[in-house]
């Protein structure tokens, strides 16, 4: 279906080389200023995500077409900034970077019952480099990232060559679920499980919200996890504010709402509201809402 997900993000290694060449040899700052033209051309050559994104702002967030059609830019823009401060953060260059952290008491009272805990994200701001920031806090433990082999590929591997070791670790999704045993292992240890919750890929079992007035789907195995694995859930996000800043919110699932629909329209609730608040962080290039019937 047109709304589905194909489970793999766009990006060649070679454009990570020349963003890391700009980083290491004029900056950060620098860096910005060639993707003034890398997000132009992804403006014109991006059919899918273009129209995608155009929906999202015409459609969903209800700007006029005008304002819709420039806010594209700025979209692309905003999420190229955000893979060149994740280069940049894994490279050393942390100490360029400042943050304020939201809610990190709830992360606290997580860690403090032992158990582990679920970390929900979306593909809004930069979670990627959430680790860097929540190794520095009193309360800090490992964190594990489920993904998928497509997204763990030749820009992962590259990315890992030219960084610094990471505290983050990695648990590949298998089709045979395996990966569940890697989980129970992590939180035994009281680590933090982290997982997207807004991406629904084909041939996958999924569940219904209303998400910034229509209908979407998710994928039903973040919201079932914490009703499965008896955890504590976290909605976490990074968001990208001005300059070399960002906000880090964490937001604390109620026990007795961890049934996988409650989770879901609470998950969809805490997106509403980091949305209205950073409008141009929505980073999903594709037919999220299904527009496209086949």
């Amino acid at each position: 279906m047109a709304g589905e997900w194909e489970g793999k993000s766009r990006g060649t290694v070679l454009g990570y080389r020349i963003f890391v060449f700009c980083i290491k040899k004029f900056g950060i700052r620098a860096a910005y200023i060639l993707l003034y033209f890398v997000a132009f051309y992804f403006c014109f050559f991006s059919k899918t995500g273009t129209r995608s994104i155009y929906y999202y702002f015409r459609k969903r967030r209800g700007f006029s077409a005008l304002k819709s059609v420039l806010s594209i830019y700025r979209s692309y823009y905003t999420f190229g900034q955000t893979i060149i401060d994740k280069v940049a953060i894994s490279s050393g260059l942390r100490d360029r970077f400042t943050y304020d952290f939201d809610g990190v008491d709830n992360l606290g009272q997580v860690l403090a019952e032992k158990k582990g805990g679920l970390l929900i994200s979306a593909h809004v701001g930069n979670f990627e480099i959430a680790h860097f920031f929540l190794n520095e806090l009193e309360e800090n433990a490992p964190i594990n990232l489920l993904t998928t082999d497509r997204e763990h590929g030749a820009i992962k591997d590259y990315l890992d060559r030219i960084s610094s070791k990471p505290q983050i670790k990695f648990i590949l999704y298998r089709e045979d679920f395996t990966h569940i045993f890697e989980i129970g292992a992590a939180l035994s240890r009281n680590e933090l499980i982290c997982i997207t919750g807004d991406r629904y890929a084909k041939q996958t079992k999924f569940l219904e919200a209303n998400l910034l007035g229509k209908t979407a789907k998710f994928p039903v195995g973040p919201f079932l996890m914490g009703q499965k694995l008896k955890v504590p859930i976290l909605f976490v996000y990074v968001m990208k504010e001005k300059n070399l800043h960002y906000h880090l919110y964490a937001r604390k699932v109620e026990a007795e709402d961890q049934n996988a629909k409650s989770v879901l329209a609470h998950y969809v609730e805490s997106i509403t509201w980091v949305l209205d608040k950073y409008p141009y962080q929505w980073f999903n290039y594709f037919d999220f809402w299904d527009t496209q019937k086949n």
